[in-house]
Order: structure tokens, then sequence, then C-alpha cells
């Protein structure tokens, strides 16, 4: 995926300004950034929730700049949510089902539910499938949320805050699993995400955002000694 000069203005206002890189294909990319420093609105932009106001996203060679969300679902590009949206009244797989249905998977239901427990399955979350959503815990809920991205397939995933509210044991199993999901699936993975030691594990390469524009990009020990972005988010050197 590449982006080229992508900006983004809310009232006149730039939520993303000039944004450009290119992401490559079996990487684990981290976004990281202040409050309000423009991760979120890059995502919608990336996943088509907004049109930027001026730039290009390509996607494997094709512009999709204008495409919807469900256009840009099938041509592989798959989504979480930093805080999971999922029907608490309905189970485990049902939320998965709908999810790939509602995003345009183009998939019967036979094959959707087909599909859905093949992904549980390899997500260790088959005893759960049962379960209605309102049952689980914040873990077993990103959970969740991971399975209905993983079950359509996808060659890109966005993922927005995966450890955002979980502790200590329960990041050290993200880390793992995102790893997995990684190397496993062959996926490549862009992640928001502000639990620093889990970006310095587990990613290959860095993006820094600071009031809509990109001020770093490079590995995480480069990041992590870079003075222009100790001093506009880290506020400290930090152990690798």
């Amino acid at each position: 995926m590449k982006l080229t000069q992508v900006s983004k203005l809310f009232g006149g206002l730039p939520a993303l300004n000039g944004v450009s890189f290119n992401v490559r294909r079996g990487e684990i990319m981290a976004i990281i950034g202040p409050n309000g420093a423009g991760k979120t609105t890059l995502f919608n932009v990336i996943s088509g929730v907004f049109p930027p106001t001026t730039g290009d996203v390509v996607f494997e060679g094709r512009n999709i700049t204008r495409l919807p969300p469900f256009e840009r679902a099938r041509l592989g590009i798959s989504r979480t949510f930093q805080i999971p949206k999922p029907f608490s009244e309905m189970t485990v797989i049902d939320n998965v089902v709908v999810g790939m249905i509602a995003n345009g998977s183009g998939s019967s239901l036979s094959e959707a539910r087909r599909r859905a427990s093949e992904v549980l399955d390899w997500l260790n979350m088959s005893s759960k499938a049962g379960t209605e959503v309102r049952q689980l815990n914040l873990q077993e809920k990103k959970t969740v949320e991971l399975a209905r991205a993983l079950a359509q397939n996808p060659k890109l995933l966005l993922v927005d805050e995966y450890m955002s509210g979980l502790n200590p044991t329960e990041i050290e199993d993200a880390i793992r699993l995102l790893s997995r999901v990684n190397k496993e699936r062959k996926l490549t993975i862009v992640w928001i995400e502000h639990v620093l030691r889990a970006v310095m594990k587990l990613a290959h390469r860095v993006l820094v955002l600071n009031y809509g524009s990109l001020i770093a990009e490079g590995t995480p020990a480069e990041i992590a000694n870079s003075s222009t972005v100790v001093e506009a988010y880290l506020g400290k050197g930090i152990e690798i």
C-alpha cells in the first residue's frame, strides 16, 4: 500500500497534513503519536470511511482513493476498532458471520459460517463460539473483533489499539497473537498503538504522527532514539 500526500480537513482544520508512506508486503508497521495526532483519521482514510481532501491511496497497484469501504474490504483490506463494537446479545460465531456479510465479503450464509468457525478455531475461541458476547471479558471481545477481520481473508489488516485496556499478561498474549497472525497467515499489518513496549517488541517499522504530520519513520530502535520523537511524544528515551 502507498499513500501520497494525503491530507484531510475538517471545517478547514487539518487532521492529516500531506502524509506519505509505503507499507511493505508482510511487515508490521506501527503508527504512534499523541492523542489528536491524526492516527484514527488516517485509518478512516485508508479503510474508506473518509475520503481524503487531497492525495491518493494505492493498494496493490490500484488507486482506491474514492472506493467505498465494502469495495476495499473485497480487495483485501480489513480493520479492527480500538473499542470492540460487537452485537452483545448475539453469539460469538454469529458476530463474526454478521461482520463478514456487513463488510461485503460476498459469501453465502453457510460459507460465512464455515469460515467463521475456522477462524475461531485458529484463534482458540471455538469453545466460546456459542457464547453471547456480553459474557466475554475485554480480551475475548477484542479477539472476536480480530476474528471478524480475519474471517474476510484480508491481505492488509488495520489494527486500532489492540492492547488498550489489557493488563500486562494480556498484552504479552496479544503480542504473541499479532505476531502469529503476521507470520502464519502472512498478513501485512498496520497497527495504531499507545503501549510502546508492545510496539518495540513487535513492529518492524514505526511511523510517528504529530498534529497530522508525519514527523519520523524508522525501526523501533531508531524511533526510540530520535530526539524529534522524544520531544514531540515520548518525553524521555525508552528502552528497547
